[in-house]
């Protein structure tokens, strides 16, 4: 009994008080910066889910992405406030923090070494996800793989190809990333025709045949614009190239393009305009007779 009524005595009860006191202010602090962190991730999510929306963005993958980089943020911010705070708390019960922040810096230090490909690939596919390069469902080319994009993840982008293949590259890995399906597609048309055709008849035809299809119920609604005819691209061993390029919605480049491959050729059928196939013209100069010349001299051996 003695004993404790010597350590009661030896309490400093002013000192006890206002350090009690101090706590509870930051534990009171803490909760209200807590629920002023929920409410700025919210707004942070209807405003980037709005951008998402007006930049043509699928709503339910938009608000996907958005929710994924917010809940990153809000573990990220959470976990920052509350080690401070229970720093904060030790030191005002008397604890020294100095040790504890050095023996945190290097064993951050060591894991930083041990982990850094780790931390490289979840930095890396954090900016991914937050600057939108990349959705699911999107065709892209990653590394000079091509692919239906299944999976963005903040460690890893897995795509898998027309074989089915799947394709899994580390995001901080990632060298270089070309989206074929953001916002709009286009499908290249690289058309041969032949070298007599007359070339302004035959850019009508091709406009003639996107009108069409731009009027079709279905494909219509997957096209764009008309078809923009960039002009002679080249002058071919065959052909005289025309280039073009239908404008789609994302992903249906294919699609279109195929339809109107086919429509075309039926187009070119009825015109009478020629596709040509690959052929070579053997010149054997001006002073040599022709090939058949030569034959028909040949003498013809006799036995």
């Amino acid at each position: 009994m003695d004993i404790i009524l010597k350590f009661v005595e030896g309490v400093r009860w002013e000192h006890l008080i206002t350090s009690a006191l101090r706590i509870l202010l930051i534990l009171a602090v803490a909760w209200a910066a807590t629920f002023a962190i929920k409410f700025a991730m919210q707004r942070l999510t209807q405003i980037l889910i709005q951008r998402g929306q007006e930049a043509g963005e699928v709503p339910s993958e938009s608000a996907k992405r958005v929710e994924t980089l917010v809940r990153l943020l809000r573990q990220g911010v959470m976990i920052a406030l509350w080690i401070m705070v229970a720093l904060i708390m030790l030191r005002e019960v008397g604890v020294e923090i100095t040790p504890i922040l050095a023996s945190a810096g290097i064993a951050g230090l060591a894991v930083g070494f041990g982990a850094q490909n780790l931390v490289r690939d979840v930095i890396s596919g954090f900016f991914l996800i937050l600057e939108n390069q990349v959705r699911v469902g999107d065709v892209a080319v990653v590394n000079g793989t091509g692919g239906v994009v299944e999976k963005v993840n903040f460690r890893t982008v897995v795509l898998r190809d027309l074989s089915g293949v799947v394709h899994v590259f580390p995001n901080g890995a990632v060298s270089t990333l070309s989206n074929m399906t953001k916002e709009w597609s286009g499908y290249v048309l690289d058309m041969g025709v032949a070298y007599k055709e007359n070339l302004d008849r035959v850019m009508d035809v091709m406009r003639q045949v996107s009108a069409e299809m731009r009027a079709d119920e279905h494909f219509g609604t997957l096209m764009i614009q008309d078809i923009e005819i960039f002009g002679v691209d080249d002058f071919a061993d065959s052909a005289v190239v025309i280039k073009a390029r239908l404008k789609t919605k994302p992903i249906k480049q294919w699609e279109v393009g195929r339809e109107y491959r086919r429509r075309l050729k039926q187009a070119f059928d009825r015109a009478g305009i020629e596709i040509p196939f690959p052929h070579r013209s053997i010149y054997f100069g001006e002073a040599s007779k022709p090939f058949l010349a030569q034959l028909s001299e040949r003498p013809i051996a006799t036995t």
